[in-house]
């Protein structure tokens, strides 16, 4: 079971000078193309789904081919929120599969930004989940993403970049040292003294976004300073689209099967090519010896109710599932009733928890309490209850 914990995955990056690349994915094309290359490679990936991308796909169906994409791999995956929106975002993210968070408050005033990456982070790292804050801004230029990155360049500072991570204690840090999110216009200009002050200063593994239009010596300078994930779409898009506009121009009169044949593949030669400039490929063996696996957990409860009917006993379990499915890091919440008559136990909930971390975080949580105190347990005093894995 592939699925790892990302911040096993980016610490082996960072304390072995090579870079993870996660790539935004918008439809199955990407998945599979990135999935493929990864493979090839032997080497670990991050599936990224950016919410700045859900117009172009329903993050709820997207999800499942993900993680099962995931799930079947050999090689170690991590699944990412990028850009998120907001706290909210954050909780979807985790009780979708997402293993790995980022909410974007890069914009907003230092103050601002500390604030909001806090509270994601303490709500994540009860979920198990490790969080990535961006500090500075990466502006957007030409290309699809440029437009939802707006305004000038906002440089990281070292001393701002100190305060931030003491007191937000996230796990890696996007920086904005000279890349832009799109298509770069003329040769780019990174700061790379600035990079090594920082990587100096944090001793963490830093993020890059906007990854497209480096040279092969920049990238490699990027992860000679602590870079050791590099976010990576436009370049994937644009390949994406000169094989659709090539299958087009010969193949005018044919439908969309034929005009999206070879994208897959297009995408798939692009991504290999970065992972193995990265320094990623052939370490899928060394860091699946390494990386703590990414396992579900099963919470099952099976009880008898007392002093309710049939119906206010469904009623409950209806309301119950509406509550408890909101909590940060349930994947799911089912209910079920015995098919035989005379069963010793009438009843089950079965919570699936996307960490072990999260059995203590639910319990504690106060919409568990409040549901848990006023219309469970005054009703199913005889129950039982396990914590596993399968």
């Amino acid at each position: 079971m592939p699925l790892v914990n990302m911040k096993d995955m980016l610490n082996h990056a960072y304390q072995n000078g090579y870079a993870v690349g996660a790539f935004d994915l918008v439809s199955l094309d990407f998945l599979e193309g990135i999935m493929d290359a990864a493979e090839r490679c032997h080497a670990p990936v991050i599936l990224s789904l950016a919410e700045s991308h859900f117009e172009y796909f329903d993050f709820e169906l997207a999800m499942p081919a993900v993680v099962a994409a995931a799930r079947r791999a050999t090689i170690p995956v991590a699944i990412h929120l990028d850009h998120g929106e907001s706290f909210e975002s954050a909780v979807h993210g985790i009780n979708r599969g997402c293993n790995g968070i980022m909410v974007d408050s890069s914009q907003q005033t230092l103050a601002d930004n500390i604030e909001m990456t806090r509270a994601v982070v303490d709500m994540a790292h009860a979920c198990g989940v490790p969080v990535e804050g961006e500090l500075g801004y990466v502006p957007g230029v030409e290309g699809e993403d440029a437009e939802r990155h707006p305004g000038e360049i906002a440089y990281t500072t070292v001393s701002e970049a100190k305060d931030y991570v003491t007191q937000t204690e996230v796990d890696f840090l996007a920086v904005s040292i000279g890349t832009v999110h799109g298509r770069m216009q003329g040769k780019p200009k990174l700061d790379f003294f600035r990079l090594q002050e920082i990587n100096d200063t944090l001793g963490i593994p830093l993020v890059i976004h906007g990854g497209t239009g480096l040279s092969d010596e920049q990238f490699q300078q990027l992860i000679g300073c602590g870079v050791s994930k590099i976010n990576y779409y436009t370049s994937l898009a644009d390949k994406a689209g000169v094989q659709i506009r090539d299958n087009a121009s010969t193949k005018p009169h044919h439908g969309y099967t034929s005009l999206a044949a070879g994208v897959r593949d297009s995408i798939s030669i692009e991504v290999e090519r970065c992972i193995r400039l990265w320094g990623s490929a052939n370490r899928a063996t060394e860091l699946l010896a390494l990386c703590t696996p990414w396992m579900p957990v099963e919470h099952l409860i099976i009880y008898n109710v007392d002093g309710i009917t049939e119906h206010q006993a469904n009623t409950m379990m209806s309301e119950g599932q509406n509550i408890l499915s909101t909590i940060p890091g349930v994947l799911e919440v089912t209910t079920g009733r015995a098919i035989q008559h005379d069963a010793m136990y009438r009843y089950t909930w079965l919570i699936r928890f996307c960490h072990s971390a999260v059995i203590d975080s639910y319990r504690a949580h106060p919409k568990h309490v409040v549901f848990a105190d006023t219309l469970f347990r005054p009703v199913a005093g005889e129950r039982i209850s396990i914590d596993y894995q399968t």
